[in-house]
């Protein structure tokens, strides 16, 4: 069973309608371009050698039979890259951020992760790369490897980076740590506020690795021309972060990188990262060839960045009404080889579905011997909210009150002022929770054997950077042209957004894609941020056309332009009833008033709302077995305005079938020296169809007040409370909580002999 709502507050011709998406037919024909369909003539074939060690200094390495081998057209080490030639002092202050990100495209002095780049081979085919690959002989010394980040965190642990220190909220520690950062907000008065409690509450929480689960592996192929320009196609959720990267480096002016993003085949955030770009660049250049490579699954896996695990420590204290009076919280994330997990957002999101007055955040970012993390759909966010919104439950367990009241007693509203100091504008809590309230789910009966489960969450949306240009075709069809990848169908949000500002038909705007040498500097495609800020960019754009629309009819009627109107796609004079002219009958008179009308935009804009979600979930437990069967599950979203409601639902349900994996099955497992054991979709456990019941959908419509339309994101607080909410279920029909995912048969059997033997 399924059913989609969508609960609005206002009515557009074009925006909040359905229509077939633009890139449709070629994806379901298959003749749309990804990065692995690309073959320039000449191409030779890269592949990669990973080192089979999680942590290891590298001793020498001998290509020579790899270089001698038929069919080897060049092969290449960190050596190879700038930072070889580049000394401490020339960089200076770039030098360690410098260092990690070239360190991290190909190993120079040590590998920190299995399946870290060491070394890269191009050929006239795969079979040869690879078998030359093979040739090339590493001489390694081992070193001890961590993987756990509460060991990481130990004094005397082995150390990652032997010059990495803690940036402890603005100070720099004396010794070297595996603590890259810990950072603090804070707000009221922690202690008053736990002794004014009737009730405090404090549990540990971890969650496991887990991957974005794409199914397009990572690729690029490069072609370094002899002009000194560098091109790249590659599958990447900003075209240019790639170049920003690629630049930075190979010490490259950005002027001499142009990067074309073919379509996608998933990303989630983890093809924001560039792996392969650096290492193809090198090679063209040495061959003066195009190179391209092409990840395997298990390299996907291993030297790609997954989502961290994390170890949280959460305490709340709440009167015997269910006010929270207090609020706390530790979490560590894992960086993987390279400072830089989420960790930040994660502080951020624990707490911003309540209003509290005293609360403490804390957080610690750790490298480890593992990738290094990448983005997965809101970043941080998922973790915090299966700490929070599981001990929430179990306070509601306490004080025998409903979830959902002891949320929308506590919720966060306009005004709200949360931890980290943010006012919250106009949002949609209150109103998704009150969704819940009447959904049909959850005044359902439970049935026996199950438990139901209900959980909050929360990603504050981002803005940044997006450019577009239109052009005014004179048939009246307007050509949009923008940098951001399309990956769940933006081109059709931004394309109704461009219709409804200029008053034509959806179908009379034909968007397209195009690389960075073609449009203005555009932020990535992730953080909720596509919809809002891209189509912010081309309703400006647009608005720029309807005043040089405006100008054309002037001239035509040799009026004033103050005494003309664009109204709904017509332009009329606003005294003169007979002259009035239709957008594509103006568009036709382009050519004779002055030529081609275009309307360009670049915005960075600061409206973002933020996106709150509430999720419900029945799930059945087999407790001789330990076996799960998530039998119901309804998930309620603000999303402000949905521009194209089914997209906007797919997400959600996207977002939830990914937690349900995250809250189940999935988990990276690594041995006992840190590599991992289960690099495959056959090992690597993700729910399929037959896993997951069909996912209800309820859009709220809480307008943003910082867009034209009231949009906001919805790519990713969609996928914050599932977890939170599946281990409530479970916790419900087993009497056990369950605190570290992914929740197992083993561990529910686990809690039940451990709760027998107590």
């Amino acid at each position: 069973m399924t059913s989609n709502q969508v609960l609005s507050e206002v009515e557009f011709n074009v925006v909040g309608k359905r229509p077939v998406r633009p890139d449709g037919v070629d994806k379901v024909t298959g003749r749309a371009q990804y990065g692995g369909d690309t073959n320039l003539t000449g191409t030779l074939q890269a592949k990669v050698l990973r080192s089979p060690h999680p942590h290891a200094r590298i001793k020498s390495i001998d290509t020579s039979k790899a270089e001698s081998f038929p069919g080897v057209r060049a092969v290449i080490t960190a050596k190879d890259l700038p930072l070889a030639s580049l000394s401490k002092e020339e960089l200076g202050g770039d030098y360690t951020a410098l260092k990690f990100a070239s360190d991290h495209m190909m190993a120079s002095d040590k590998v920190l992760f299995k399946g870290h780049p060491v070394a890269a081979v191009a050929a006239i085919n795969a079979h040869v790369a690879q078998s030359a690959m093979d040739l090339i002989d590493v001489d390694y010394e081992v070193l001890d490897s961590v993987v756990d980040v509460r060991e990481a965190m130990k004094p005397g642990a082995t150390l990652i980076h032997d010059e990495l220190r803690t940036n402890d909220m603005g100070e720099t520690a004396d010794q070297p740590s595996n603590i890259a950062a810990h950072m603090r907000y804070e707000i009221g008065d922690v202690t008053k506020g736990f002794a004014d409690a009737d009730l405090v509450m404090e549990k540990e929480f971890t969650t496991a690795t887990v991957h974005q689960g794409y199914i397009e592996p990572h690729n690029t192929t490069a072609f370094w021309n002899s002009d000194g320009q560098l091109n790249l196609w590659t599958s990447t959720q900003g075209s240019f972060q790639v170049r920003a990267t690629v630049s930075n480096i190979l010490r490259l002016p950005i002027s001499k990188v142009k990067v074309t993003p073919m379509e996608i085949g998933g990303g989630f955030g983890g093809k924001i990262t560039a792996y392969l770009d650096a290492i193809c660049s090198i090679l063209s250049k040495k061959t003066g060839t195009p190179v391209k490579a092409l990840m395997s699954r298990t390299e996907v896996f291993e030297a790609s960045g997954p989502a961290p695990a994390s170890w949280m420590r959460v305490k709340i204290g709440v009167k015997n009404n269910g006010t929270m009076t207090a609020v706390e919280t530790e979490m560590a994330m894992d960086a993987g080889a390279y400072p830089g997990s989420p960790v930040m957002q994660a502080i951020v999101c624990a707490f911003a579905c309540y209003d509290v007055e005293n609360g403490r955040i804390d957080g610690y970012d750790v490298v480890v011997n593992k990738p290094k993390t990448a983005a997965y759909r809101a970043p941080g966010a998922p973790q915090a909210a299966f700490a929070v919104e599981s001990l929430i439950d179990e306070i509601c367990l306490n004080l025998k009150i409903d979830p959902i009241e002891f949320r929308l007693l506590n919720a966060a509203k306009e005004g709200t002022r949360r931890i980290e100091g943010l006012v919250a504008r106009k949002i949609g809590f209150v109103e998704c929770l009150e969704a819940a309230r009447t959904h049909d789910h959850y005044k359902s009966k439970v049935e026996k054997g199950t438990g139901r489960g209900v959980a909050a969450g929360y990603w504050p949306n981002r803005g940044f950077q997006s450019s577009v240009v239109m052009t005014v075709n004179y048939d009246g069809v307007v050509s949009l042209i923008m940098g951001s990848v399309d990956i769940g169908g933006t081109r059709a949000s931004i394309a109704q957004q461009t219709a409804e500002t200029l008053g034509i038909a959806y179908e009379d705007v034909k968007p397209t894609v195009v690389d960075t040498d073609s449009i203005g500097y555009t932020f990535i495609t992730g953080g909720s941020r596509t919809s809002f800020a891209t189509g912010l960019a081309a309703i400006s754009a647009a608005e720029d056309v309807k005043q040089q629309m405006i100008s054309r009819a002037a001239k035509i009627w040799d009026a004033s332009e103050d005494d003309i109107e664009f109204v709904a796609g017509m332009i009329s004079h606003k005294s003169d009833e007979e002259l009035k002219l239709s957008f594509k009958d103006l568009a036709r008179q382009t050519a004779t008033t002055g030529g081609s009308i275009s309307g360009r935009s670049s915005v960075d804009p600061t409206g973002e709302g933020n996106g709150y979600a509430v999720h419900i979930a029945d799930v059945a437990v087999d407790t001789e077995t330990g076996k799960t069967d998530v039998t119901r599950f309804t998930a309620i979203q603000d999303a402000g305005k949905a521009v194209h409601p089914s997209y906007v639902e797919g997400q959600m349900q996207g977002g939830a079938v990914q937690g349900i994996g995250w809250a189940l099955n999935e988990e990276y497992f690594f041995d006992d020296t840190g590599k991992m054991l289960n690099s495959s979709f056959l090992d690597y456990r993700m729910p399929t169809t037959l896993d997951l019941p069909m996912i209800d959908t309820v859009i709220v419509e809480v307008a943003n007040p910082g867009h034209p339309y009231g949009v906001r994101g919805v790519g990713e607080v969609a996928i914050c409370p599932p977890m939170a909410a599946v281990a409530n279920a479970v916790t419900g029909v087993t009497g056990h909580r369950m605190n570290s995912l992914p929740i197992t048969p083993g561990k529910i059997l686990e809690a039940g002999w451990e709760n027998g033997k107590s």
